[in-house]
Formats: C-alpha cells, structure tokens, sequence
C-alpha cells in the first residue's frame, strides 16, 4: 500500500509537526552545504501556503557529553532556514517545556517555529535515539498532524519519528521529500526498468554486504569500484600492495565472484602512489596528494604501492557496460575523491551518468552524492538522495522504520 502524503490531509490552522532533516554539515558554526535545507523547502511552503502553522525539528551531529551541545546548536540552522523561506523562524532553544508549548500555543497560520536538537534529548539516557515513548508522546501533544520529511532518519526508530506516529492523534504522513525518496529508490529497488545496473564503490565490502547480495537477486550489473574492489582483487589472487582490503571478507568476496554468474564487474586498472608512511599517520589526504602517481593494470599492482582510484580503462569498460541501461543506482565513490588528483574516477562515473540518456539515474546518497554535488552534478541525475544509511538499508531491500510508521492511503 502506498503511504499518505501531504496532500492527502487539511492543514487550514492545524498544528503541523513536521520532522525535516537539517542535520547539515558545519564548520566553526557556519554552514557548509545546505543541501538538505534546500530540499526541505517545497514540503514546509506547501504547508505553509495551506494555512497551516509549522512546527520543525531534526536532530544534528551525536550528542554524548556536555561539550557536544554547543557544536551541535540548531540555531544557526534557523537562521539559514529564515534567509532561504524569506520569512521569519521563531527559534526555540529547548526540546520540551513552558517556552516551546507558550511558543507553539501563540502561533498563527502561515508561522513557523523551529526547536532544538531533537538528539540533546540523547544527554540524559538517549531519550530521542532508542524511542523513549514518554517522549513521543509528548512530542505528538505538541500538534495535530505529523508530517516526516527527514528520509534521512528514516531508518531509525526514534522518538522524533514512529514515536510520534504513535501517539499523535491525527493523521502521520509523508512530505514532498520523503515522497520522492521512496519513489525513486524504492523504485529501484521494487520495480526497475531494465536494463539496471547498480554502481558501488567506497571503502568497505563489509558495509555493503546485503547490499551487493539484494542487487544480484535485482541487476543485471553490479559494477564495482572504489577502495573495496582490492578485496575482490585479493579475491582473485592478485597482489594489492598497501591498498585498503578487508582480510576477513576476502573468502566472502570471493564466494559473492563465485555465484555472480558474470554480473560483478571490476576495475580493469588502478591508480596508484606510494606515499610516505610517517606523512600518512600525521595527514592521510595531504600526504597522498604531494605522491607521484602511474597506472597500472589491477592484477599487477606494486606490493609497496597504493590503490587510490580506478583508471581510464576502467572508466572506458564502464561506460561501454552502462550502454543502453534504463535504470542506474550508485552509491560510493570511485577513489579518495576529496584530492583532486584522485577524483578522477568519480567524476568520471558522474560525466557517463549525466549523459546517459533514457535512464533514470540515482545517487544513494553518502560520499557519492556530496562528491556529485560538489563537482557540479547536483542537477544531472534524476535524483540525489540526501540519506546516506536509510539509503543503503532500502538497497538492502529492509523496511525503514520511520516510511513503515506512517498512514497508509
């Protein structure tokens, strides 16, 4: 059953509690991308046009000690917010109380107010993130009707989410964010037009497990990049020298090669560099970026050199296997893409997507999209998911806790 959307309920002066996801990255309290603000706006200005009073709220960073509520402040965030609505956000520093309720209490229709961190409820015995329903409840008092928009929590079963769907006494339903998540990755996932043929890279095979295993039962591809192909090479046999591998998912990766039936394919070439050890242990990113680097094909990598990201000829063989394919998702980036030198992979796969045409073409959020973002490929892709890890649970064909909640159609 398809869930209920916005649209679907009144919102003339109903208090609308409404989860967003704002927990955006930030550096010395300034914003760096505002990405998941951005994609915020269409669901709170629907609901704003409606008449309805707006009530916000997302969690931001972890909060495990004293010193993490300064760093993790939603104010600034609301201050961002205003700029971007073009309208005025009551800021409330507080998760409960007489100052949020007097604040809830004295808004008019077309207002919004925006709370604190949902996680500074975690301080006292993580209250928000394990769904304390004393909490959830007090939350779901606070309005009328519950609209989650955060797909990025979504996987998580917290207070802020199924623990206001609980209680709230009218309708939980689904924003305009939301919405779009579970129809374009649950699309993929359910219902793929095929051809479809799944791009995975970053780190680790172990992260992706059930991944990589749901995408073989559904793709007709499974192409492979990043620092978790050295564990398939490793695999194979092949030397991979000080790059990254997971000696324990060797046998495992191996076994994935074994009934892959030809799906799995993996970069033909590597770019390598041998970097100073003790330069590695004080700055990693500024170490390997001051290393000459060469190609070299992937079974005959230097046992004192460093895989860092896929070659030209790897770029070549994947574009030649994403001919003709109807439906992509990507998730992980090709190499160490945060130096330039080693973004060339990555961005590589972002120039065959964005041309490829008659295809539907999903970034599963995390480092993939953040690297498509920052090269310039924001609007290139049919969609750009902006939850990492609920991302990767809907790949793994799991049912998210926070789309499950909600009521259905």
């Amino acid at each position: 059953m398809a869930k209920k959307n916005i649209r679907d309920v009144e919102l003339k002066n109903k208090k609308v509690l409404m989860r967003v996801d704002f927990n955006v990255p930030m550096k010395n309290g300034v914003i760096t991308d505002t990405n998941r603000i951005v994609q915020a706006l269409p669901t709170i200005n629907y609901a704003l046009d409606a008449g309805a009073k707006v009530i916000l709220f997302s969690h931001l960073g972890r909060i495990k000690e004293e010193a993490d509520l300064a760093k993790n402040d939603l104010a600034p965030v609301a201050k961002k917010l205003e700029e971007l609505l073009k309208k005025p956000v009551k800021f409330v520093n507080a998760t409960r109380g007489k100052e949020l309720e007097d604040a809830i209490n004295e808004m008019k229709p077309g207002e919004v107010v925006m709370f604190q961190n949902t996680r500074y409820e975690d301080l006292d015995g993580k209250k928000e993130s394990k769904n304390n329903p004393e909490l959830g409840a007090y939350w779901a008092s606070l309005g009328d009707v519950f609209v989650n928009d955060a797909f990025g929590t979504a996987h998580r079963d917290a207070a802020s989410n199924t623990g206001i769907a609980a209680h709230i006494k009218g309708e939980s339903v689904s924003g305009f964010l939301l919405e779009k998540e579970i129809k374009f990755i649950g699309g993929a996932v359910d219902n793929p037009v095929h051809p479809f043929v799944a791009i995975l890279g970053g780190a680790k095979v172990s992260d992706k497990i059930s991944v990589i295993e749901n995408l073989l039962n559904k793709a007709d591809k499974v192409l492979i990049c990043g620092a978790m192909s050295y564990t398939f090479f490793k695999a194979l046999g092949y030397e991979v020298g000080e790059s990254k591998c997971e000696l324990d998912f060797v046998d495992y990766a191996k076994g994935l090669l074994d009934k892959a039936n030809g799906k799995i394919i993996l970069p033909v070439d590597t770019v390598v560099a041998k970097p100073d050890k003790e330069k590695v242990a004080v700055d990693f990113f500024q170490a390997i970026s001051e290393c000459e680097t060469k190609v070299v094909p992937s079974d005959k990598i230097p046992s004192d050199y460093q895989g860092l990201d896929c070659g030209p000829a790897t770029i070549e063989k994947f574009k030649e296997e994403l001919k003709g394919a109807k439906t992509v998702v990507w998730n992980g980036p090709a190499g160490v893409f945060e130096v330039e030198k080693f973004a060339v992979g990555t961005k590589a796969i972002c120039e065959l997507l964005a041309n490829l045409e008659g295809a539907t073409t999903i970034i599963g959020g995390g480092d993939s999209a953040a690297a498509a973002i920052s090269m310039g490929y924001e609007h290139k892709f049919s969609h750009i998911s902006t939850g990492g890890g609920a991302s990767l649970e809907y790949l793994e064909g799991k049912v998210l806790p926070g789309v499950a909640c909600l009521d259905e159609k």
